[in-house]
């Protein structure tokens, strides 16, 4: 079976890099239309170069600007979001710190980064979802979102839990309207600054360490991501609902 999207709308958060950009850029090699979103200027022209994807700036922190840019999507395309990927998130530049001495600004920007702006998008295109008569959403969550995360920020953990269980209640509302709701949480990859900041920290001991807790005896890219996530978005997955999908190599 040949996988297509020819003729699809879909909407890709945190395109600018790493996992997004490979998402949005799969997409659209595959004939969908996509819509994405980043802050930086730099990323959002890079991702842009790949063709075929209208990148814009956006900050998914303000829900009204979030809501506005899904209406503008569907009054362009005359029709609604056939596919949501809630990709953006992370740890906003953040560092391990003790609980004690974690700001509340801290706790509420990774909150807002990775929760609040997939609950937002998924708002703003289900209405569109249930007048065409189906969707897909697929969020990114995390190894962290199913146990402790290597990161050791608690505000990380917490928050990709959340994606997590975000997940599986819209899948369980969402169903009725052939409506999926689905996540993939990726193990380690090493796809931007804050990732290789956290595999330079292991230093040479710790990352040989780590590599060899993995069954398949190595980290994985954003390809094998944007894999997952294509799979969850295909018709192969029509009756996949509710599921986190782990892509870590075996840990």
């Amino acid at each position: 079976m040949e996988i297509r999207f020819d003729g699809k709308i879909v909407v890709v958060s945190g395109a600018g890099h790493g996992f997004g950009r490979e998402i949005a850029r799969s997409f659209a090699s595959l004939g969908a239309r996509v819509f994405a979103t980043d802050l930086s200027a730099r990323a959002r022209a890079e991702t842009a170069a790949t063709g075929n994807i209208e990148i814009t700036a956006l900050d998914l922190r303000d829900r009204a600007a979030a809501a506005a840019w899904v209406s503008r999507i569907e009054a362009e395309t005359g029709r609604g979001v056939d596919i949501l990927v809630n990709n953006a998130g992370g740890v906003a530049g953040q560092e391990p710190v003790p609980l004690e001495a974690v700001p509340d600004a801290d706790w509420n920007v990774i909150f807002d980064i990775n929760v609040h702006a997939a609950f937002t998008l998924s708002r703003a295109v289900v209405p569109g979802m249930k007048r065409t008569g189906g969707g897909r959403i697929v969020n990114i969550s995390s190894g962290a979102g199913v146990q402790a995360s290597l990161t050791g920020i608690q505000a990380y953990c917490s928050a990709k839990h959340a994606v997590v269980g975000l997940t599986r209640q819209l899948a369980h509302e969402l169903g009725a309207f052939n409506i999926t709701v689905n996540s993939v949480a990726p193990g380690l990859v090493r796809t931007n600054e804050a990732t290789e900041k956290q595999w330079a920290s292991y230093g040479p001991e710790g990352q040989k360490a780590l590599v060899e807790r993995i069954a398949m005896k190595r980290l994985g890219s954003a390809r094998d991501i944007a894999n997952a996530v294509i799979f969850f978005a295909s018709d192969l997955a029509g009756f996949v609902n509710g599921q986190i999908l782990q892509v870590d190599g075996g840990r």
